[in-house]
């Protein structure tokens, strides 16, 4: 095997496992320790999930760009960064990557396994703010590889966390992420029949966010 071309794909699959188990770990976690209050559960998750997406994209972002999301994913595709076929690779492990570390946060804390979530996240407010929330990460990153490279990470992580408390969806702005969370019956749990709706806000929000983007920090012409 070309180590050259498996490694970004270990890459994308390890970053995205890691990210949905600290995204449901935690959430388990914050509302285990919690006692019932939303706000400081919702806190704890949302540290924890800012603090591992920094992690994350410091680390892997030089081997794989650190994606581990369909939507940012498709953004690069739109401004023709990433092949066709290796996006939709990308995609297909970052579904997969996302699924697996929703079980293995479920084997740590001796929670079954395959569930399905119950919690409702309906509506167009709900689709709205992940397209806004969906705008918002894609238009980060790429206002940080134009004016700032080195604070890429930063820019990522700061971003999910304002989307955690700005957004009535709590920012999942991830198309493979809403899928993990939705096999998560838990307080990161979002209900399967609701996963279509936020995954074209978030496709909505991408692809937004790559225009506006292109307009606004496209090179000059030298």
């Amino acid at each position: 095997m070309n180590h050259a071309k498996f490694r970004p794909l270990l890459a994308e699959f390890i970053g995205s496992a890691l990210l949905a188990g600290v995204v449901i770990g935690s959430g388990i976690l914050a509302i285990t320790l919690s006692n019932g209050n939303d706000a400081i559960a919702l806190l704890g998750n949302t540290i924890a999930t800012g603090a591992i997406l920094w992690v994350l994209v410091a680390i892997l972002g030089p081997i794989s760009g650190a994606h581990f999301n369909p939507a940012v994913t498709l953004a690069f595709l739109l401004r023709k960064e990433i092949s066709s076929p290796l996006a939709v690779i990308y995609i297909f492990i970052q579904i997969i990557g996302c699924i697996i570390g929703a079980w293995l946060a479920h084997a740590m804390f001796e929670l079954p396994m395959l569930q399905l979530a119950t919690t409702e996240r309906s509506g167009l407010s709900k689709i709205l703010a992940e397209a806004l929330a969906t705008f918002t990460l894609v238009f980060a990153i790429f206002g940080a590889i134009r004016h700032a490279p080195k604070a890429v990470p930063m820019a990522v992580a700061l971003a999910i966390t304002a989307g955690y408390w700005w957004t009535s969806s709590t920012s999942f702005a991830n198309p493979a992420i809403t899928i993990a969370r939705s096999l998560s019956d838990s307080f990161a749990g979002v209900s399967p029949a609701n996963v279509p709706g936020f995954i074209i806000g978030q496709l909505i929000g991408a692809i937004a966010a790559s225009a506006i983007s292109y307009v606004l920090f496209e090179k000059p012409s030298e």
